[in-house]
């Protein structure tokens, strides 16, 4: 079974772009504002699209997502 993630369109977001707390499925940490991110857009479901520290998208095969 392919992973969502696996052909997701991704993006960089750069410090000055991020202007909101978002929540990091990888870590279920936040992401707060002015830290430099990566978001991820699965194909076909741009309602799915998150926000992941780099670290936690660069991981993201190596472990499961954090629940809440």
């Amino acid at each position: 079974m392919s992973d969502l993630w696996d052909d997701a369109e991704t993006r960089f977001i750069q410090p000055y772009q991020a202007n909101k707390t978002y929540l990091c499925p990888g870590c279920n940490r936040d992401i707060p504002p002015g830290l430099g991110h990566m978001v991820a857009i699965p194909y076909g479901a741009a309602d799915l699209r998150r926000h992941w520290h780099r670290a936690c998208w660069t991981e993201r095969g190596r472990r499961r997502p954090m629940s809440s």
